[in-house]
C-alpha cells in the first residue's frame, strides 16, 4: 500500500452550517453540497456530502455523523476532539495570529492561545463547529 492520503472525511452534526465555516468562514474552494440524489440501499446511508479542494489535490469531505456511522458499518461514538488534529501550514507567527482571527470570527473556537512550543514551532489550536481540532502551525526551523 502507498503511503498515500487521497482525502479526509470529517463527521459533521449540520452539513449546511459545517459548509459554510469552512467556504464562507476560512474561504476554502468547494462546488458544495453534491449526491443528495444517492442513497446506498447495503449500509442506507445518504450520498450527500461536500468536498473542499486543498493545496496538493487532498480533498476534505463534510458527511453527516449518522451517514458516515452507516456508511462505515460502524454504531456512532461520541464526538472526541482530542483523537487527532489536522495542522494547516502559516507563513509567520503573524499569520498564524491572522488566521486564528480569521477562524474565531467565522465561528471556530480557539482551544489553545497561540505561542511558541519548546520545539520551535509556534502554533494554536482551534475547533471547527463540530469540535473537530485543527492546529495553525508557523516552524521557524524551517525558514
Amino acid at each position: 500500500m502507498e503511503p498515500k492520503i487521497f482525502f479526509i472525511t470529517l463527521a459533521v452534526t449540520d452539513l449546511n452550517r459545517s459548509v459554510a465555516f469552512y467556504r464562507d468562514g476560512l474561504g476554502w474552494p468547494t462546488d458544495g453540497i453534491v449526491g443528495q440524489e444517492f442513497h446506498d440501499e447495503v449500509t442506507g446511508a445518504d450520498g450527500t456530502i461536500a468536498f473542499f479542494k486543498l493545496d496538493g489535490g487532498l480533498l476534505l469531505g463534510l458527511y453527516e455523523r449518522a451517514n458516515l456511522a452507516k456508511d462505515s458499518g460502524l454504531p456512532p461514538g461520541p464526538p472526541s476532539s482530542t483523537e487527532f488534529s489536522l495542522g494547516l501550514p502559516a507563513g509567520s507567527q503573524a499569520e498564524v495570529d491572522s488566521l486564528l482571527g480569521q477562524v474565531e470570527a467565522a465561528g471556530g473556537t480557539l482551544t489553545a492561545p497561540a505561542h511558541m512550543r519548546p520545539f520551535g514551532v509556534y502554533s494554536g489550536y482551534f475547533t471547527d463547529p463540530d469540535g473537530h481540532l485543527f492546529e495553525i502551525a508557523w516552524d521557524s526551523n524551517a525558514s
